[in-house]
């Protein structure tokens, strides 16, 4: 990608190193059963329970809270991060003026381990995520490496896609799609429908990625070989990829975030078209 020496966002905001925090809970981001996975690989656990004692188990200690402001890191990896967001900022700032509407532009939150985030009190093994609820991006940016060195998804375009599924969690967010998907989930009949309606978000996040790529190609970020590292890394962090690789069996009533092949699929369709009207998983088209 040519990021360098292009506009870098003021919404980023850096709270490594500000000590632990107060817990509320414990959410699952985006990213979160790929960091699931690695641990299980690297301590040899069953990754489905894994995923369960995570899930119920959270700190109690109370701890000073990180509060918010605070500058984007000035390392070349928080540079990246904020000329990324900026670069998302820019593009659906436009396709909404186009629209007739107006952009709300999210926050990125770059933290190490932990953070607490108005979704309550999130690990860094939980991947990259985005809260709805403060209308903020969570990003440990060590992720893009366990994302390379543990998946062989490498490559900036491979980190950018990263933020800006997360991002598209926040299209959706503002679109009133999120709210749509958690009250259809309310009114699931069990685990299984609601997860693959988890999926269908999930997807649909991916296409959006893809429909700011296409004009981030149009802006000249995107370099030749970029687009492939993004399939590659949509297709590494698939629900089937990871649960062959860490459990040896896939299971797809349990899937959350796609098959490998659909979030591709996906994510090239945005890619391709740059339409966000072209992203309607729900309808399955």
């Amino acid at each position: 990608m040519r990021w360098q020496n292009q506009r870098e966002s003021s919404n980023v905001e850096d709270v490594r190193g500000r000590g632990p925090l107060r817990s509320k809970g414990v959410g699952l981001g985006c990213g979160g059963i790929v960091l699931v996975a690695i641990i299980a690989i690297l301590t040899g656990q069953n990754p489905l329970q894994l995923l369960q004692n995570i899930q119920q188990q959270a700190p109690s200690a109370d701890v000073q809270d990180p509060g918010v402001g605070g500058e984007a890191s000035r390392d070349e990896v928080g540079k990246f991060v904020s000329t990324v967001l900026r670069s998302t900022v820019d593009i659906w700032g436009e396709q909404f003026a186009a629209a007739g509407k107006q952009y709300p532009q999210p926050k990125l939150v770059r933290f190490a381990d932990q953070v607490q985030s108005a979704c309550g009190l999130s690990s860094a093994a939980m991947g990259p995520f985005y809260c709805p609820l403060d209308n903020k991006v969570y990003l440990d940016t060590s992720f893009f490496d366990l994302l390379e060195q543990r998946f062989g998804a490498s490559g900036d375009f491979a980190a950018a896609y990263v933020i800006a599924h997360e991002v598209g969690h926040h299209v959706q967010n503002v679109l009133g799609i999120s709210d749509e998907v958690q009250e259809a989930q309310r009114r699931a009949w069990d685990q299984s429908q609601a997860n693959e309606l988890s999926v269908k978000m999930e997807l649909q996040a991916d296409c959006l990625a893809g429909v700011w790529a296409h004009y981030a190609n149009k802006n000249n970020l995107i370099e030749p070989g970029d687009f492939e590292e993004g399939l590659n890394a949509a297709a590494a962090i698939g629900d089937d990829r990871i649960q062959a690789q860490t459990q040896g069996y896939v299971v797809p009533e349990s899937f959350t975030h796609g098959r490998g092949e659909d979030r591709m699929k996906w994510l090239r369709r945005g890619l391709e078209s740059g339409d966000s009207e072209a992203c309607d998983t729900f309808q399955g088209r």
